[in-house]
């Protein structure tokens, strides 16, 4: 969610921590900061966008070798100057030894025993200008400070309840920065020159500065200097942790002739399901990673956790594992599951599926799901050196590439086409997919991207659709068994970014209480395919029709649902079978993307939401 860049060099490092922080915009926030030691600690704070920041530290020819900066998500207070990060620490005084701006700290994730702190330290006459519970750490840390930045912080660390990843430095060691994490995302960029040394929350926010990278563990403190660093684990003792090479890619990719990146990104998805799919020539459970027959032949169940849109593709992949390779899913948001009592399986493979592979509650779910017994498992994400890929025995990593814009759309088309091949496999060691059947269901997966192709095609009947929904504030999504999962994505791409409030039901559901709330004022959009369900579909409509409902209905060309009064109907251009939700998904992108530009909202940075959700 947040973003840290920090740095320790010979030169001039503000270019290189601006540079990080625009690297890490497309994650979304609302504040952002940056603060060098130049002849003691200085620093330039704004609510605007980091391009604003730039300007404002060139105006005041901010300069410095050694820094960290910062892009905030708000949790603890509003988005406002006083509250953005670095956040300097304001002692008891100049009677108290001149304390006052002594310490800068940048910090993602959430203290939760930040009160008890904050009580305590200002009955020692610290001063607070901010909400926020990053003030209470730069605050600790000052008062635990006594010549060594390091032991500081690992003191500090040893309070605080919660998840944080921290870059920290002092005004009386000039070339220092110590970081600590527990909960959230830090790495360790290890430069090539001028002696430096990095920290950041991504590593892609040192693309292009450097490709040696150190993903710190749980609970580990770094400490950087001037052509040098040292990590200790939580215990305090040095820990020797591997440099690798990584090739992150910029997130200030080209639009090219697109007008945003979500569409762009939409637009790029038959080439990161090819991507994805690339090099699957059968159905192996190497696919998964070494040991996968072993752990698929020893499991009799799933349980699937994420958060969000993963959310939504998980609960696609609970038809398929059931209907096709006939093993029970359970599919939970994550969010929920650690705080509830379950009953644990050893049996299950435990799915995380994440985009980043950094997701807070899905990852706090993993670890309690291990916690219980559970052991076997694996995750489907979008970054292969992220730390669900690290902590799960197997995975599938997706080739969506780099998703900008804060509404999944190619990183969850990518997750379904990585969760269809899980269920192939299942199916497979379990001996219930035949040669026949193998063959018929690869043959389909190649043909996926032509299919998202001619789907994209629809794209200017789209756009007559979303004139109609730009001066609405309210919309219905329904679908039927396979589909539904995928109603339920359409509502929250449309109220991610139009600010439509928008639900989602099983068209079952509908005499049950939404239909209520049907009236001529509310459009009701219905993802119809040709599938054993659609006679039930339609009987559904005509509930909505009698009430005077206007449907827009994304239909296959066979369906026999024909446009007239009342009824919009925009026909796919063939039925897909099991992985018809793949491309009745895309339309209901374009919908929400094309009515987000009519409404004039920020459509890859919507209000209010972040791209990496690290924090709970």
């Amino acid at each position: 969610m947040c973003g840290i860049v920090g740095a320790v060099s010979a030169r001039n490092i503000v270019p290189i921590l601006v540079q990080g922080l625009q690297r890490l915009e497309y994650r979304g926030y609302d504040s952002c900061g940056i603060a060098v030691h130049s002849d003691g600690l200085k620093r330039a704070r704004s609510t605007d966008r980091v391009a604003k920041l730039l300007a404002q530290v060139e105006a005041e020819h901010l300069t410095g070798t050694t820094g960290i900066a910062h892009t905030r998500w708000a949790t603890h207070g509003a988005p406002a100057v006083h509250n953005a990060h670095p956040h300097f620490s304001h002692g008891p005084g100049k009677e108290a030894g001149g304390k006052a701006g002594r310490i800068a700290l940048v910090h993602n994730g959430i203290i939760e025993n930040y009160q008890e702190l904050r009580a305590g330290l200002q009955a020692k006459g610290y001063v607070f200008n901010s909400q926020t519970d990053t003030e209470v750490v730069s605050h600790l840390v000052d008062s635990l400070y006594d010549g060594d930045l390091c032991d500081a912080v690992k003191s500090a660390i040893s309070q605080l309840h919660g998840a944080y990843a921290i870059a920290v430095m002092c005004k009386d060691e000039p070339h220092r920065v110590v970081g600590a994490r527990a909960g959230s995302p830090l790495v360790l960029g290890v430069g090539v020159e001028h002696g430096e040394t990095f920290l950041a929350s991504d590593a892609m926010a040192l693309a292009g500065v450097t490709d040696q990278i150190v993903y710190l563990e749980e609970g580990d403190v770094v400490d950087l200097q001037l052509g040098k660093y040292w990590v200790v684990d939580r215990w305090g003792k040095p820990a020797a942790r591997p440099v690798k090479t990584v090739q992150a890619h910029s997130g200030a990719a080209e639009l090219g002739p697109y007008r945003h990146y979500m569409q762009k990104e939409i637009f790029e998805q038959p080439r990161a399901v090819a991507d994805t799919l690339e090099g699957v020539q059968g159905i192996v459970p190497e696919l998964f990673g070494d040991g996968a027959y072993r752990v698929f032949k020893e499991i009799d169940s799933v349980l699937i956790l994420a958060c969000g849109t993963s959310y939504y593709s998980g609960c696609t992949a609970k038809y398929w594992l059931e209907g096709i390779a006939k093993i029970p899913t359970q599919v939970e948001i994550a969010s929920e599951y650690r705080y509830r009592e379950s009953v644990p399986n050893p049996g299950t493979l435990v799915v995380t599926i994440s985009q980043s592979g950094e997701t807070a509650d899905t990852l706090a779910a993993l670890r309690h799901a291990q916690s219980l017994g559970m052991n076997q498992t694996l995750t489907v994400c979008n970054v292969a050196t992220s730390a669900m890929a690290r902590e799960c025995k197997l995975a599938y990593i997706t080739r969506a590439g780099v998703e900008i814009g804060v509404a999944s759309t190619k990183a969850f088309t990518t997750q379904l086409a990585g969760l269809f091949l899980l269920t192939l496999a299942l199916a497979q060691v379990k001996g219930r997919l035949t040669e026949s059947q193998e063959a018929a269901h690869l043959k389909a997966m190649r043909h996926l991207p032509a299919a998202l192709s001619a789907v994209l095609a629809l794209e200017p009947q789209v756009i007559s659709w979303s004139e109609d929904f730009a001066g609405k504030e309210h919309a219905l999504f329904l679908g039927r068994g396979l589909h539904y999962p995928i109603a339920l994505e359409g509502a929250l791409k449309l109220k991610e970014i139009t600010y439509i409030h928008a639900e989602a039901y099983a068209a079952g559901e509908l005499k049950h209480g939404p239909l209520a709330l049907v009236t001529s004022e509310m459009p009701v959009v219905t993802v119809a395919p040709n599938d054993a369900l659609l006679e039930k579909l339609k009987s559904n409509m005509q509930e909505v029709r009698a009430r005077g409902g206007v449907l827009y209905v994304l239909a296959d060309a066979d369906s026999r649902i024909e446009s007239e009064e009342g009824i919009h109907v925009i026909r796919m251009p063939e039925h897909y079978g099991p992985l018809s939700p793949l491309l009745h998904v895309v339309p209901l992108q374009l919908l929400a993307y094309h009515t987000a530009c009519a409404r004039g909202t920020d459509v890859d940075k919507p209000r209010n939401l972040a791209k990496s959700v690290t924090v709970e």
